[in-house]
């Protein structure tokens, strides 16, 4: 049996288990929150390199993408290099192959029409493929990383214009904690503190990451569809409560919840027996194809 860990600055409140069948191969499968805390994840990733298959890097970012330009923050390279036998990933190579097809598959298998929605991007750094397809399908793309990541109300709508923001801003928000801008450890279980609470009322569709989406949140969210992935029983029925309509994970469900892609990346790394360096988009894609994938849509009312 193969085994991959996600090591993530998130809560450990929000850890999970499970064993899967990928290709005829059996994978337990586990995420494990440090709290916030970067040095006892750094020790972690150490502790589990060369003992385990893969290992994913949650709750925080490597790599970030704006057109074809990469952004490396400072505090995920730093887990990222704890590791020198097994391979690790952050996501992001799985996030530009599955979450465009995520978007596909909104358009031609469940009939949603994207072309003139009006789309909530609450971060497009890190989820550049989805931002990317969705203004390809024809959607108004509001990019939402500079409202929630640095509690500036500037709102973005043209990709060219973000990747011009994204050149000027991130070489120094790259060099800070990771923390300064992304809720870790225990800010992911505070309850919401509505803010910016027009951008998420104009929205048809409200994408991306889910800690991103929930801290800002409005306590209604009536009809919307949110695209998302990694959310807890919990976090399903929160957003029941606040209205939602329809919830598309990016991720399929594994013993009850979806996990995040830097832990399907890493199981998919873990199959391939490559390195993250070796493997391509056209590998991710063969799996992908072979493993028959498909987003989890829940319909909530």
């Amino acid at each position: 049996m193969k085994r991959v860990v996600s090591v993530s600055l998130g809560s450990s409140t929000r850890d999970h288990r499970a064993v899967v069948n990928l290709l005829g191969e059996d994978f337990d499968i586990s995420r494990e929150g440090m709290d916030g805390k970067l040095d006892r994840a750094i020790a972690r990733v150490r502790e589990l390199d060369g003992t385990v298959d893969a290992i994913g890097l949650g709750g925080i970012d490597v790599y970030l993408y704006a057109g074809s330009k990469r952004y490396a923050l400072r505090d995920g390279v730093r887990l990222l290099q704890a590791a020198k036998i097994t391979p690790v990933v952050d996501g992001s190579g799985l996030k530009n192959t599955l979450e465009r097809e995520a978007v596909r598959y909104m358009q031609d298998d469940l009939g949603i029409e994207l072309r003139g929605k009006q789309v909530l991007m609450v971060s497009a750094l890190d989820r550049f493929g989805m931002a990317q397809a969705l203004v390809d399908a024809g959607a108004d793309v509001l990019f939402g990383d500079f409202i929630f990541a640095l509690d500036k109300d500037m709102a973005v709508r043209d990709l060219h214009t973000f990747e011009e923001m994204a050149e000027k801003y991130l070489p120094d928000a790259c060099k800070l904690p990771f923390q300064f801008f992304y809720p870790t450890g225990k800010k992911q279980e505070k309850p919401p503190e509505p803010k910016y609470p027009q951008y998420y009322e104009e929205a048809d569709i409200i994408a991306g990451d889910f800690h991103f989406m929930r801290q800002f949140m409005p306590a209604r969210l009536d009809g919307k569809i949110v695209l998302t992935n990694t959310v807890t029983a919990a976090n399903v029925d929160e957003l029941r409560e606040r209205g939602v309509k329809t919830l598309i994970t990016t991720t399929p469900d594994f013993e009850g919840r979806s996990f995040g892609t830097n832990v399907v990346e890493a199981a998919l790394l873990a199959l391939l027996g490559k390195t993250w360096d070796d493997v391509t988009p056209a590998d991710y894609e063969r799996v992908l194809h072979a493993l028959h994938l498909r987003p989890r849509v829940i319909a909530l009312h």
